[in-house]
């Protein structure tokens, strides 16, 4: 036997529980070392050494932030709906001492908390407070959670609600409520717009109207300006002319037939100044004609039956003097045509005939 072969064995154990003695931790990691069952120390990472045989790692433990989602737990509200709450926990481990001695399973009891303090939180929320108060939910599950796992070792960094979903017969009803608020919205909008659609064209008819009254007006007043100016000048033109007395009743018969035109003279009066127009026309013939030819007539101061006679005291009479008794028929005769005219248009309108007055009669 060779004698070197013991030396050999002897050393190769050697180096076996050297390296059985080397413990090398990791970052972030810490492991929990116990001598004879009892717990002596935490390694910290780095290169660590224990007693070989006498020493062993109990646990091992993760220091970073750690996820844990649990399934959703069936949560009954202040109205007494059930509601499926699912909640991600956001926690990391500070003491892996009290983590592996404190508490047996942190992650069943991490869970079970959890449960039961939102249980606690949300029975005292109704539906409707609990679908829009996620925030103030994660606040106090965080503070139950972080009171309560301190002891363990453990730090609650964050809670959230992951969802909340409530029975299908109340999701139903929402999505009802929501259409029907929707709706209610859009039909405000439409009633909104409608009103501003008529209150603009209300708005732009009275600037029209405005607009169209002030445009009559100006339209108006420069009408009866030209008018003025119009009839300013006609008298103006007749003082300046000198018109006399038989120009004006000339002028006075010829406006006459014009009066009974027009589609509403149904009813026509011939005014009592007629006579005295015609009487003017032809007394100024009558005299004009008197005037141009020297008369041998005379007049007889006798009146019969109320009527003024004129003899002749030669029973010839010049050329001027027929042209003016000619003229004066011619007259009268055109004055009796006036009347036949505006009787037959009256006739021919369905009015009455018109009528003189102011004591006229037809012999004049």
């Amino acid at each position: 036997m060779d004698p070197a072969i013991p030396f050999i064995i002897l050393a190769v154990l050697f180096v076996a529980l050297a390296l059985s003695a080397i413990r090398i931790v990791p970052q972030a990691r810490a492991y929990n070392i116990e001598r004879f069952g009892r717990y002596i120390r935490t390694m910290n990472p780095g290169l660590n050494f224990i007693v070989p045989g006498v020493d062993r790692v109990n646990s091992k433990f993760d220091l970073r932030e750690q996820v844990f989602s649990s399934r959703p737990q069936p949560v009954i509200t202040e109205d007494n709906l059930v509601v499926n709450i699912d909640t991600v926990l956001y926690y990391q481990i500070t003491a892996p001492k009290a983590a592996a001695y404190e508490v047996a399973n942190y992650i069943q009891a991490i869970d079970q908390l959890t449960v039961t303090t939102l249980r606690n939180v949300i029975g005292s929320m109704d539906l409707e407070r609990t679908l829009t108060s996620r925030e103030e939910i994660n606040t106090r599950l965080r503070g139950v959670l972080d009171e309560t796992t301190g002891k363990w070792g453990i730090r609650i960094n964050r809670v959230e609600i992951k969802a909340i979903d409530p029975p299908p017969t109340i999701k139903e009803a929402m999505e009802k409520q929501m259409r029907a608020d929707r709706d209610k919205r859009a039909a405000i909008l439409h009633a909104e717009g409608e009103r501003q659609s008529r209150i603009l064209k209300a708005e732009g008819a009275r600037q029209q109207a405005i607009l169209e009254a002030q445009g009559d007006q100006q339209a108006a007043i420069l009408r009866a300006d030209g008018e003025a100016q119009a009839v300013e000048r006609v008298f103006q033109a007749v003082h300046e002319n000198d018109a006399d007395a038989k120009m004006l009743a000339y002028k006075y018969l010829e406006t006459l037939p014009a009066l009974a035109q027009g589609e509403g003279n149904t009813f026509w009066v011939i005014p009592g100044e007629f006579t005295e127009a015609v009487k003017n026309v032809t007394h100024a013939f009558a005299g004009d004609a008197a005037q141009a030819t020297p008369s041998t007539e005379k007049e007889q101061g006798a009146e019969e039956h109320g009527q003024r006679s004129i003899t002749a005291a030669d029973p010839g009479r010049s050329t001027a003097a027929q042209a003016a008794m000619h003229a004066a028929e011619a007259a009268e005769k055109a004055v009796a045509d006036a009347r036949d005219d505006v009787r037959r248009a009256g006739d021919a309108r369905g009015g009455p005939t018109p009528a003189p007055r102011n004591g006229d009669s037809d012999s004049e």
